[in-house]
């Protein structure tokens, strides 16, 4: 079992998808219907309901009906189920074609559309991203096809980096502010327009806030769509849009 002060030392050299360890199926003597595909499911679902915070392997194997010790036969960390579970949720939206015949801004459109989507629907990913190194089939699987794209955009190798950067950076923080949102109005039992014009009414009603909300009001305004979500969706496309337009005006510089 790899302790955490051994993956403290080494992280960089430290993954499930390393010297075979995810390759570990049931073991005898283990109980019957239990393997790493349900446990992986389950730490899913857990993660999804429940969070990052309040996760442990106590809670899963309560989830699973069985011992915390039957799950360490599977796996030798919290940190590597971890690791397993977000490569898992990588796996849930299907990959565009990526070939050098399509159109690459709507293959970079539809990638990011299914990453922020990914963010969204589980919101414990976003932290985790930068804490593992991601060499997961499905985290491979679409960081390959990130880099394809930038590929078919026709920029230079040496920009192809920053336009990816450029890109999935913002989509990344997007999703991860817009998932959080969405769980911080579940959490209050409130619609996130209920929410929003709560806030907003409670945070304009302050002296020391009114006058820099009021230019807020004005843009949000300008900004159209009824709902916080249609204010949302625009905000987006209207983002990636720009970052399209820069993509093809550094390709037409070079």
């Amino acid at each position: 079992m790899v302790s955490a002060a051994d993956r403290a030392k080494g992280p960089a050299r430290t993954s499930v998808w390393l010297d075979g360890k995810a390759d570990r199926g049931r073991r005898s003597g283990q109980p019957d219907g239990l393997d790493r595909d349900k446990i992986i499911e389950a730490t899913v679902r857990l993660l999804d309901a429940e969070g990052a915070a309040k996760f442990s392997m106590r809670r899963l194997a309560a989830e699973l009906n069985v011992t915390a010790m039957s799950v360490y036969w599977y796996v030798d960390t919290k940190d590597d189920l971890l690791e397993l579970a977000l490569d898992a949720a990588f796996g849930t939206f299907p990959l565009p074609d990526v070939s050098a015949e399509g159109d690459w801004r709507d293959q970079l459109r539809e990638l990011a559309g299914g990453y922020r989507a990914l963010l969204v629907r589980h919101p414990w990913v976003s932290p985790l991203i930068g804490t593992f190194l991601n060499i997961g089939p499905h985290s491979m699987g679409f960081s390959l096809a990130v880099q394809q794209v930038m590929r078919n955009t026709g920029l230079p190798p040496h920009g192809q980096m920053g336009g990816l950067a450029a890109v999935f950076q913002f989509v990344y923080g997007f999703g991860t502010i817009e998932g959080h949102f969405i769980e911080r109005c579940a959490t209050a039992g409130m619609s996130q327009d209920e929410y929003f014009h709560q806030a907003m009414g409670t945070i304009s009603e302050q002296p020391a806030f009114k006058k820099s909300f009021e230019h807020a009001s004005e843009l949000m305004e300008a900004r159209g769509g009824d709902t916080v979500e249609e204010m949302r969706e625009r905000d987006f496309g209207f983002a990636l849009d720009l970052l399209v337009a820069g993509i093809e005006a550094m390709v037409a510089r070079a």
